[in-house]
């Protein structure tokens, strides 16, 4: 069985996500840059899954304080000034956590999602399957009709804005950033707080997304995505891997053997010091 140490794993991901504090991520422009880089990373740390983050790769390998004044929550500040560039694609997407998508990659991603054919018309189809939520219908109508809202006016136009349909309009919104039928583009000084996403729909924003990921095959989208998942790692277990992606385990299984075919992965190298067997990258072994 191929060994793997625990020092060359650890050195790989102190370079890969950006540990060594000469490497730490500086300003805007170093974050679109460092997403670019690893086709898709998450914007805050995420208890029990490993994978890169802005957050991290700025502030280091600590946790989120609750003190606004610490000076790693300028990725805060870069996420919301970044919203209307179209630099990348962020939303609550892997593991339904706030997560940022490079241009380049998010056409794999979206070929997975349960969108095609006439996005205007397609979500009815789920709804009368059963697949969309009333809430969800109700908020991508709003949208389709009346074009980008604040969450604000947005619960107005969907009719949701009574106490007991707070959590009913978040899961909405949540169901439909993971399907990448919405995402937020913005934020305008609405509400309490006076501040809120402006919300829009994923085709709109992104009218050549559906063209470009029509092309890609499921395969070929889960190869390409589980390969950049694992430049970014060095290596994992299966269950890790599933337990970002929420694939099939069949559909996994499939793609783990393309990639170790094409000796892109080794399969069952052992990792020093972890219970059990792991994929890994093929330069690392």
């Amino acid at each position: 069985m191929p060994i793997l140490t625990q020092k060359r794993l650890t050195d790989y991901r102190r370079e890969t996500f950006r540990l060594d504090p000469a490497h730490r991520l500086r300003s805007k422009e170093d974050a679109i840059r460092f997403a670019n880089e690893r086709g898709f990373i998450f914007f805050w740390p995420i208890k029990g899954v490993t994978l890169p983050s802005l957050w991290t790769a700025a502030a280091g390998d600590r946790p989120v304080p609750d003190e606004h004044d610490d000076p790693g929550h300028v990725t805060w500040g870069w996420k919301d000034d970044l919203l209307d560039k179209r630099v990348w694609y962020y939303a609550r997407i892997l593991r339904r956590r706030n997560s940022i998508i490079s241009h380049p990659t998010l056409p794999f991603f979206y070929a997975l999602s349960p969108n095609y054919g006439d996005p205007d018309e397609d979500f009815l189809l789920q709804y009368e399957q059963g697949l969309l939520t009333q809430e969800s219908k109700l908020v991508y109508e709003a949208l389709l009709k009346e074009g980008p809202l604040d969450s604000i006016s947005l619960r107005r136009a969907a009719h949701l804005t009574s106490p007991e349909s707070t959590s009913r309009f978040t899961r909405a919104l949540d169901s439909l950033q993971f399907e990448f039928k919405v995402l937020p583009t913005g934020v305008a000084e609405a509400g309490a707080w006076h501040y809120a996403f402006i919300y829009d729909l994923t085709h709109r924003y992104y009218p050549n997304l559906v063209e470009q990921a029509g092309i890609i095959t499921e395969p070929t989208a889960r190869q390409q995505l589980l390969t950049a998942y694992y430049r970014s790692l060095g290596a994992a277990t299966r269950k890790e891997a599933a337990k970002l992606f929420g694939w099939h385990p069949n559909d996994l299984e499939r793609t783990f053997q393309v990639l170790f075919d094409h000796n892109i992965l080794i399969n069952a190298v052992e990792l020093e010091n972890n219970a059990g067997p792991v994929a890994a990258l093929s330069e690392l072994v």
